[in-house]
């Protein structure tokens, strides 16, 4: 099966799971053509069909509840219980359990993406080589919460250079498109029930958003509250796309399961029902960009960082903790470049393939 052939079927078995946008689907598709960088986080069900046969020295390590769509823009932060501000991974759609090291490998494949169209600088050994220094250690310890508030001053320092204007980020959602049509009665209950007492001026709006998951219905209630504006986002949650490459009949979300698991400080305004996952927008709580972070940064220490809370999610897994760190002595930084290596290279023949179409396409 070809890239263009996955692409079809996995959007035939998404549709039938929860409703789609296809104007949001043609969108995607004209991202993917963008970068391999865009591409890979596009495409996690195609990811899923190569892993096992690009990487097969790596599918019998120990099993534990993964991220799945794990890559360098998955990390963000959000404001816990006490206001303190809080640095981790911050989507968990394609939750699944799998081998720990395909959360690795992938993360490895996307810093290497990263690099070779300059979002990083450092070098692809070293990127991989953090990333594994990172998770071993915070294996080893029994990980720990990263809370940007007494410890890690400089990370609080790179995640707070985006907010010091706020206004583009409140622009942008007042200038979406009011919701067309009626919003569900349900979704509009659990949006008004999120936000706070006594807000006025509540608008529903459609909101185009992410790559993996552009596509669903994103419903956004924004409002204003004592002089200022509020945003709380709907999500439907779709079974991870591993499980339409496996083929697997369990339809089951982890999503749930994975943030009350893993050690994580919670997010006060992210809460399930159902299939519905409702979140407060703010822009201290939502997914960092590479470009959006300061030019003067430390990328090693950040990849570094990256292994550790990818651990700590991992850490969910408990009972797989001893055999992890078992099999982690066997392998090297050198192999999970060599494997991140191999993908990226994967990734990059399906993006020219797509790109190819596209522009044959014209």
């Amino acid at each position: 099966m070809d890239v263009r052939a996955a692409t079809r079927g996995y959007e035939t078995w998404l549709g039938r799971t929860l409703p789609v946008l296809h104007a949001d689907l043609d969108r995607k598709h004209r991202f993917m053509g963008g970068d391999p960088f865009s591409f890979l986080r596009a495409t996690f069900y195609r990811w899923a069909q190569l892993w096992p046969g690009e990487c097969p020295e790596l599918a019998d390590a120990p099993e534990v509840l993964a991220v799945g769509d794990l890559h360098v823009e998955n990390f963000g932060t959000w404001r816990d219980a006490e206001g303190r501000l809080i640095w981790g991974i911050n989507d968990f759609d394609e939750t699944v359990q799998l081998p720990y090291t395909q959360d690795l490998v992938r993360l490895g494949t996307s810093a290497l993406l990263a690099i070779e169209e300059s979002r990083l600088q450092l070098s692809a050994r070293r990127a991989c080589a953090a990333i594994l220094e990172g998770y071993a250690e915070a294996m080893s310890k029994g990980g720990g919460c990263v809370v940007l508030a007494e410890r890690y001053r400089w990370l609080r320092d790179l995640a707070v250079a985006r907010l010091k204007d706020q206004r583009p980020f409140w622009q942008h959602l007042r200038s979406l498109r009011t919701a067309q049509g009626r919003v569900p009665a349900r979704i509009r209950q659990l949006l008004q029930r999120s936000l706070p007492a006594g807000v006025t001026d509540v608008r529903f709006v459609h909101r185009q958003a992410g790559l993996g998951s552009l596509g669903r219905l994103r419903l956004v209630a924004l409002a204003h509250w004592h002089g200022a504006m509020v945003a709380r986002e709907s999500k439907p949650l779709a079974p991870s796309a591993w499980l339409w490459a496996r083929g697997a009949r369990t339809r089951a979300t982890r999503y749930g399961e994975i943030i009350d698991r893993a050690l994580r400080v919670p997010d006060p305004c992210l809460t399930l029902h159902g299939e519905w996952l409702i979140r407060r927008l703010a822009p201290d709580c939502s997914r960092i960009e590479l470009s959006s972070l300061p030019r003067s940064r430390d990328e090693d220490r950040l990849l570094w960082m990256m292994g550790w809370e990818t651990a700590n999610v991992h850490l969910a897994s408990s009972r797989q903790r001893r055999r992890i760190l078992a099999d982690l002595r066997k392998r090297t930084g050198r192999g999970l470049s060599r494997a991140a290596g191999r993908m990226a290279q994967a990734v990059e023949r399906d993006w020219r393939r797509w790109r190819k179409g596209a522009l044959q396409s014209r």
